[in-house]
């Protein structure tokens, strides 16, 4: 499919109203859940190995739920191609920016963190619209190279600007005397040239991404946790932030991966539903394991 039939696509549908996009949405579960059974093996794996102490009902519940929420993420993310800006910030409620706010009143930049939870999407919006300070997301550039560019056109509507993993040292380096935020999406599953650190993520071991205490110490800049959580209302989310590290000189190695992922895990399991369980999370195990 061509980048331009993509563009055409994603903005059509996104012109038609929430009632219509959540009644696809509605839909897509049933296709998706109980016809296709997307991902159920990965899924249900994940939930399983993640929650030992739970029942198989409740590991049922937890993952009906993930699979009615999953399809209201794709129709929300669709609708950013041309939500507007009051709408975003009626369908987000900042619970705190003032914990962003004086970090930059004290001439620090932010290293900010989240997880793929919530609609974390669309919290790249939000995050756009609170600030007139640079916006740095730093994302894994998808293999299909139209998707990726027409959706981050999308993500870029309010001013962020999408930073390849690769090149996020240029632009912390660029801005280094300036106040900004760089959000960091920091649960995915790296290579292993990005990492070769493991530590125990929900009840298994995992490799995990280091980049974000790499950059926080060779800048010092406070990490901040952006928690976007699913309010009772149908999409609509809130977003607290965190502060998890003041000074990050003061930290061990691997201190500051640890406490961020701990808040990660702690978040997720006072909420399950709503956290990728389709990724596999888990896939990459030590090199020399036999």
């Amino acid at each position: 499919m061509s980048k331009s039939l993509l563009r055409f696509l994603f903005w059509s549908l996104s012109r038609l109203p929430f009632s219509a996009l959540y009644m696809l949405s509605d839909t897509l579960y049933i296709l998706v859940y109980h016809i296709f059974g997307y991902r159920k093996k990965v899924v249900f794996k994940n939930l399983r190995n993640s929650f030992p102490e739970k029942s198989e009902a409740e590991i049922q519940d937890i993952a009906k739920k993930f699979y009615k929420y999953f399809p209201d993420l794709i129709v929300e993310s669709i609708k950013m191609a041309s939500i507007s800006r009051q709408e975003v910030e009626k369908r987000i409620e900042l619970l705190n920016p003032e914990e962003v706010y004086r970090h930059f009143d004290a001439g620090k930049a932010v290293i900010g963190v989240t997880a793929h939870y919530g609609n974390w999407e669309l919290g790249i919006l939000r995050l756009s619209l609170m600030t007139e300070f640079p916006k740095l997301v730093i994302y894994k550039p998808l293999n299909n190279k139209d998707f990726d560019s027409v959706y981050n056109t999308i993500r870029t509507r309010f001013g962020a600007t999408m930073v390849p993993m690769k090149q996020i040292l240029r632009h912390i380096v660029r801005l280094k005397n300036t106040p900004h935020i760089s959000i960091f999406v920091a649960d995915q599953t790296p290579v292993y040239q990005d990492s070769d650190y493991f530590m125990t993520f929900l009840n298994q071991e995992a490799l995990v991404y280091t980049g974000t205490e790499r950059i926080a110490k060779m800048t010092n800049n406070p990490v901040v946790y952006c928690h976007i959580g699913r309010k009772a209302k149908r999409g609509h989310y809130y977003c607290k932030f965190t502060t998890l590290i003041e000074d990050p000189k003061d930290y061990n190695e691997y201190e500051i991966t640890h406490i961020h992922n701990q808040f990660t895990e702690k978040m997720i399991q006072e909420n399950p539903p709503y956290w990728l369980w389709t990724h596999n999370r888990w896939k990459r195990q030590r090199r020399n394991k036999i």
